[in-house]
C-alpha cells in the first residue's frame, strides 16, 4: 500500500468516525488533488480557530478553485464545515474539510 493509499484509508476511517456524509470516491479525489501537502503535519489539517488559515481556504480554495464569489455563502459554508467536523476534533484533515466545503457549496463536480 502506497503512502497516499494509507492517507486515503485514514481519511475514510476518520470520515466514518465523524459521521460525515462523504463518498469514498470524493475523499480519494480531494486527497489526490491536494498533492504532497497531505504529508506535512501542518498543512494536512485545517485550524478553524485560525482566522488567517480560514481566509486562505476562502481565497485559494473556495474562490479560486471552486469559483464561488458569494462571500456570505462561503463564510457560512466554512462555519458549517467547522461545526460539522467538531470543535473537539483536533484532526480536521484538509482533504475532508475541502470535500465537505465543496459539497456544502454544491461544487463536488470539481473532483469529477
Amino acid at each position: 500500500m502506497s503512502k497516499r493509499d494509507e492517507k486515503i484509508a485514514l481519511y475514510i476511517e476518520s470520515a466514518k468516525k465523524l459521521g460525515l456524509d462523504l463518498s469514498e470516491a470524493l475523499i480519494e479525489k480531494a486527497t489526490v488533488a491536494l498533492g504532497p501537502s497531505i504529508y506535512n503535519k501542518d498543512s494536512e489539517t485545517v485550524s478553524c480557530s485560525d482566522e488567517g488559515e480560514l481566509t486562505t481556504v476562502k481565497e485559494n480554495f473556495a474562490k479560486k478553485k471552486l469559483g464561488v464569489t458569494d462571500e456570505a455563502a462561503i463564510d457560512a459554508a466554512i462555519k458549517k464545515v467547522c461545526e460539522t467536523m467538531g470543535s473537539s476534533n483536533r484532526n480536521k484533515y484538509r482533504a475532508l474539510f475541502y470535500a465537505l466545503l465543496a459539497k456544502e457549496l454544491g461544487k463536488e463536480d470539481i473532483y469529477a
